[in-house]
């Protein structure tokens, strides 16, 4: 590689000393983004880049308290008040290196205590892990029916078409015609998104009007409730109005099943509500009734991003209009389909929301005894039990 910068051994010899990374090592964020911190569990060379705190451990359990350590409020804390800078916020290796770190002296009580948020982590993982499994099989069953026509064409070549029982295959044409959308299954129709949905947009009532949000009676939400979930269904919202903050919302309370795609900064995010909910003006929301269902439409959005994203406009930020999201051409497919598809999805779905809600859960607790754990006012007895009775029996790892 002719364009390839070489350097001494001696350089890296010096390299490989101060930023080799090394299993159950810690970094930690120094610039911009202060304390965020992850452990290192791999085994294979990693090197730390320039404004990574790289924190040498030396075993699995002293790491993993420190990586608790640090994300515990009490860590937080040590982070905030020893950060600097007013354009750009950073902290000094000096200061990370000062850090007056709390831990039990009797290392067995640190391993359980660790070995316990451990298990909590391991949980909340294996199911977002499942749910990404889930989502997955639901977009390829959506992407093998209705973008590549695989039951369409096995039945065209005299096939049965696969996974399926007869009925289902039944619903499906065994040839092709053309359409403005190129060539699709016979009988399915094309017209635009906005005659298959109802679609709506919100608003934010007053924020300087104390009586619009209290008493905070009705969930409502913007796309920053999306911008961090980890999985495609929204369980609740930060914010709430009241009932004269609703009364300022032409769409009102939306129903649970709706999909709310935001519009602006950034357009794209997606989540099928859980509650009934208010939405502000950063959204288009579908709602359920018409020929194209929301769970349905979550995969369509999905497939057809880049088409939606295609249509925004805007100055100071990019923004799709519903006047702009309507006249997207959409294929129908037979309302048969569409219900076999829906069933399919629901289930999984349903699973879906259930692992969610249960990672919620894990969260919460996991947050909750993390700073007590840490600081000793928690006891790994009162610990375990409270683990059990959140969760209605005992956990396992």
């Amino acid at each position: 590689m002719e364009s390839a910068y070489l350097i001494s051994d001696e350089d890296y010899a010096e390299i490989n000393r101060r930023s080799k990374v090394d299993q159950w090592d810690l970094l930690l964020t120094m610039i911009g983004t202060v304390g965020e911190v992850c452990i290192v569990e791999q085994t294979e060379p990693l090197f730390a880049i320039k404004n990574v705190g790289l924190l040498k451990c030396g075993s699995e359990l002293r790491a993993k308290w420190l990586y608790y350590f640090l994300r515990s409020p009490q860590g937080q804390a040590l982070i905030e008040q020893r950060k600097k800078g007013s354009t750009q916020q950073y902290i000094s290796l000096t200061e990370i290196r000062n850090f007056p770190v709390s831990y039990p002296v009797d290392e067995e009580e640190m391993r359980a205590a660790v070995s316990l948020l451990s298990m909590l982590d391991d949980r909340i993982t294996l199911l977002r892990e499942t749910n990404a499994t889930l989502e997955a099989i639901a977009q390829a069953l959506f992407k093998s029916w209705f973008v590549d026509f695989d039951p369409v064409r096995a039945k065209m070549e005299g096939r049965t078409p696969e996974g399926m029982d007869e009925a289902t295959a039944a619903l499906f044409p065994d040839g092709f015609e053309t359409s403005e959308l190129g060539v699709v299954p016979r009988g399915w129709r094309v017209m635009p998104v906005g005659d298959a949905i109802e679609a709506v947009g919100g608003a934010t009532p007053d924020t300087k009007n104390e009586a619009f949000w209290d008493p905070p009676t009705h969930c409502w939400t913007s796309p920053k409730d999306l911008s961090g979930i980890a999985a495609p269904v929204l369980l609740d919202t930060e914010r709430k109005i009241s009932g004269q903050g609703l009364a300022k919302i032409g769409s009102g309370l939306l129903p649970p099943g709706t999909l709310l795609m935001s519009s602006r900064a950034p357009i794209g995010y997606l989540a099928l509500a859980q509650v009934p909910l208010a939405i502000n003006q950063g959204y288009i929301a579908m709602l359920p009734g018409r020929l194209l269902p929301p769970l349905y439409m979550y995969f369509w959005c999905r497939q057809n991003m880049d088409n939606i994203k295609g249509r925004a406009n805007g100055s100071t930020f990019m923004e799709i209009s519903k006047k702009a999201f309507r006249p997207i051409p959409a294929l129908v497919p037979t309302n048969g389909l569409v219900i076999a598809f829906t069933e399919a999805a629901e289930a999984l779905f349903a699973r879906l929301t259930a692992n969610e809600q249960q990672a919620q859960t894990l969260s919460t607790l996991r947050d909750t005894l993390l700073p007590r754990l840490i600081s000793g006012q928690l006891r790994l007895p009162e610990a375990q039990a409270a683990t059990e009775a959140a969760l209605g029996g005992p956990l396992q790892a």
